[in-house]
C-alpha cells in the first residue's frame, strides 16, 4: 500500500490538545495556585492580575497532564486513591494529585469511598510530577527542587488547616474537616520510558510555615516588579523559557540579539560585581574540573558496581564506524555514476605547508564568535 501524502490543511493534534488545554478550570483560574509558586515574580504577576505577555509552548505540560489523568485514574478505580482533590482558602488553592487516608481517617467516609488499602503511616499526600531522562539522573540523586517541596507543602498545609474543599463532587470528604497529614511523597514518572521513582518523609510543620511565608511575601508586595526573579532568566533556564510572563518580567535587551540578563546591568558596580561572579564560577569550574581528572584516573581499574551512595558503571569501548571510500568508489563505479573530484582541501594545505608554501587565504563576511577577556586589574 502507497502512502499517500499528508494535506497541508490536515489540522495538528496539538492545536486541538492547546485549545483543550487552555479550557482547562486550571488554565482559567484566576487565584493563586500552589502550582504557580514556582517563582516569586510570576506569582506576583498573577496575584496582581497582570495579562500573559507570552505564548509559550506548553507540549511537555500536556503530555505530563495526560500521564497524571491516567495513571492518577488507575489509582482512583484499581486502589480508591482519592485523587485530583481540591484544597482552598482565603489565600491559595490546589488540586491534590492523591490522598491517602489512615485507616481511622477511612472509617469516616461511606463505605465506597474508602481506600481498599489504608495508609500504613497515616494520611499522606502525594504529588506526581513527570521527567524526562534529560533530567531523570538529577531527580534520582537529589529528589524534589525547592518550588516542588514548598507546592506539595502549600497542599498539605491546606488539608491540614481547613481540608477539603467544600464543592461539588467532594462534599462528603469536606465533612472530615481538618486532617492530621503524617507523610508527603513524591512520585517521579520518567516519561520516555515510564520509569518511576519514590521518594517519601515525615511531614514537616516548619517546611509548610515556610511555604506560608513564601506566599505571604508575594501578597503583601505592592507591585510584581518588587518580587524576586528565583531563575537565570530566558536563554539560561526553562522555566523562564516556558513562561507566560517572560517579557513582561525580563522585558527586551538593550542591544536587539543581545542576551536579555543585559538588562541586569544598570552601573560600573553591576558590570563589576558580574566580572567577578564571572572570576569565581571560572575558578570553580577549573577546580570541579580538576577534582573529576583524578577521580576518573583512580577509578579506571574499579569493576562496576554501587559504592556508597553512588553505582559505577562503564560505557563506550564500542567499535568505531567510519565511511569505507573505495567500496562507494566501486558502487559508484557499478551503478555508472560519476565518482566525485572534489579538491581535498585539508590534503592541500597539508601540501602546501609542507612544501613550505604559504597557504592562500580570502577574508569571508563572517566573524568569529565574541569571546571575553577577564583579567586581574591593578589602578
Amino acid at each position: 500500500m502507497t502512502a499517500q501524502p499528508v494535506e497541508s490543511a490536515t489540522p495538528s493534534l496539538w492545536t486541538a490538545a492547546h485549545d483543550v488545554d487552555a479550557r482547562r478550570p486550571r488554565s482559567l483560574q484566576k487565584h493563586l495556585g500552589a502550582s504557580d509558586t514556582v517563582c516569586e515574580r510570576r506569582a506576583a504577576y498573577i496575584v496582581a492580575g497582570t495579562a500573559p505577555s507570552d505564548e509559550t509552548d506548553k507540549k511537555a505540560a500536556i503530555l505530563g497532564t495526560y500521564i497524571h489523568e491516567g495513571l492518577l485514574g488507575a489509582a482512583r478505580s484499581e486502589y480508591r486513591w482519592l485523587v485530583e482533590r481540591a484544597v482552598a482558602d482565603e489565600t491559595i488553592k490546589g488540586h491534590i494529585d492523591a490522598v491517602q487516608l489512615d485507616e481511622a481517617t477511612a472509617a469516616r467516609l461511606p463505605a465506597r469511598h474508602r481506600p481498599l488499602v489504608p495508609a500504613e503511616h497515616g494520611v499522606t499526600v502525594e504529588d506526581v510530577k513527570t521527567k524526562s531522562t534529560y533530567l531523570w539522573d538529577k531527580v534520582r540523586r537529589y529528589g524534589p527542587t525547592a518550588a516542588e517541596l514548598r507546592q506539595v507543602y502549600l497542599y498539605a498545609d491546606l488539608l491540614r488547616t481547613v481540608g477539603f474543599e467544600d464543592v461539588r463532587g467532594q462534599r462528603y470528604l469536606s465533612k472530615l474537616g481538618p486532617l492530621q497529614v503524617e507523610r508527603i511523597r513524591f512520585r517521579f514518572v520518567n516519561r520516555d520510558n515510564g520509569e518511576e521513582h519514590i521518594q517519601e518523609f515525615d511531614f514537616d510543620p516548619m517546611e509548610a510555615t515556610r511555604a506560608r511565608w513564601w506566599v505571604q511575601r508575594v501578597l503583601e508586595l505592592d507591585s510584581p516588579d518588587q518580587a524576586r526573579r528565583d531563575f537565570d532568566g530566558p536563554g539560561l533556564d526553562a522555566i523562564c523559557d516556558h513562561c507566560p510572563f517572560m517579557t513582561a518580567c525580563w522585558g527586551l535587551p538593550k542591544v536587539p540579539e543581545a542576551p536579555v540578563q543585559t538588562v541586569l546591568i544598570h552601573d560600573d558596580a553591576d558590570r563589576a560585581q558580574a566580572l567577578a561572579d564571572y572570576v569565581r564560577g571560572h575558578e570553580l569550574e577549573t577546580e570541579g574540573k580538576r577534582i573529576k581528572k583524578k577521580a576518573r584516573a583512580m577509578l579506571a581499574t574499579s569493576p562496576a558496581g554501587a559504592y556508597g551512595a553512588n553505582e559505577l558503571a562503564w560505557g563506550g569501548e564500542n567499535p568505531k564506524w567510519a565511511v569505507d571510500v573505495q567500496a562507494m568508489v566501486d558502487l559508484h563505479e557499478d551503478a555508472a555514476i560519476p565518482v566525485p573530484m572534489v579538491p581535498d582541501e585539508d590534503r592541500m594545505v597539508t601540501n602546501l605547508k609542507t612544501a613550505g608554501l604559504a597557504v592562500p587565504e580570502v577574508k569571508t563576511s563572517e566573524t568569529t564568535p565574541k569571546t571575553i577577556i577577564v583579567r586581574p586589574f591593578k589602578a
